[in-house]
């Protein structure tokens, strides 16, 4: 006799699953903000013109060839300043009415073609490099990257010029038994010539923008100081004499020396002309370089 078979006993009723209680999200610690969203915890303002500068002066303080280019232009100003001094002492000669504070005037002459460099270098270097596309990342107001690149420049050149003339300018009028300068006299041959040199770089700066070549800028600029004197010099026509004497008046080492009182010649730019005239033609360079950069992609 079989068993009978137990019937299967009926389970229980299973609950439908539940997810784990999880938390509320937290919302953004800054207050606000929505679920997800980065926020700084560092406080985030918008850039200006004194970041730009900022950041200007680290590049240019930072880099090989400001040290250089500046340590050159010293060297020069103070070596051939003293050797002028020295020169004249030395042969007893007697500087009559020549101001004493003109004998540093070959120093800065060729002091300028290092502002000059620097002044290329600034802008130009950066193309070449690459580093521009860089730059206007971090800063997309292009007016406000070479606004601060002027700055920076004018300022470093003006600075380093205008202290190292002064102290030519003392160590010569202590050396040479010449007439006392004037306050105007000093006036001209310290800021008047750091003016017109940092100005003269300003210029450099701004055919670097428009050129975007280092080689290309520096050449012609180096052409622009030299090329009008030499070509006077070897014009011996009587056809081109008024073409001989707007070069020998307007040519920059003619401007230059109007700083010390002694000009190439009797006519011409004097006192602080040549300053208004270098600043007129850089403004128009600048506004040059300014569109050449808003437009031109790099």
């Amino acid at each position: 006799m079989t068993t009978p078979a137990t019937p299967p006993s009926p389970q229980a009723p299973q609950a439908p699953y539940q997810q784990p209680h999880q938390p509320p999200a937290q919302q953004n610690w800054q207050g606000g903000g929505p679920v997800g969203q980065y926020a700084s915890p560092i406080p985030v303002r918008r850039p200006g013109l004194g970041d730009a500068i900022a950041s200007e002066w680290t590049k240019i303080r930072s880099v090989r060839s400001t040290m250089w280019t500046l340590g050159v232009m010293i060297v020069l100003l103070l070596g051939i300043g003293l050797l002028s001094a020295f020169a004249v002492s030395a042969s007893d000669a007697d500087l009559g009415e020549t101001p004493v504070l003109s004998l540093g005037f070959f120093g800065v002459l060729l002091g300028s073609i290092c502002v000059i460099t620097l002044g290329v270098l600034t802008i130009a270097s950066e193309y070449g490099t690459g580093m521009i596309r860089t730059t206007l990342t971090a800063c997309p107001s292009r007016a406000r990257v070479l606004i601060a690149k002027s700055i920076v420049f004018f300022l470093l050149s003006f600075t380093i010029t205008t202290v190292t003339t002064g102290i030519v300018g003392l160590l010569q009028t202590a050396m040479l038994d010449g007439g006392t300068p004037s306050g105007s006299d000093w006036l001209r041959a310290t800021v008047g010539v750091g003016l017109y040199i940092a100005t003269l770089g300003l210029l450099s700066l701004a055919l670097g923008a428009l050129i975007r070549h280092s080689a290309g800028a520096i050449t012609i600029m180096i052409a622009v100081v030299l090329l009008p004197l030499v070509l006077a010099m070897f014009m011996f026509s009587e056809t081109l004499a008024d073409l001989q004497q707007a070069l020998f008046e307007y040519s920059i080492p003619s401007q230059l020396s109007a700083f010390y009182g002694e000009s190439m010649t009797s006519s011409g730019p004097t006192g602080w002309d040549p300053l208004w005239i270098i600043l007129g033609v850089t403004a128009v360079a600048m506004a040059g370089a300014f569109a050449s950069l808003d437009r031109r992609d790099v």
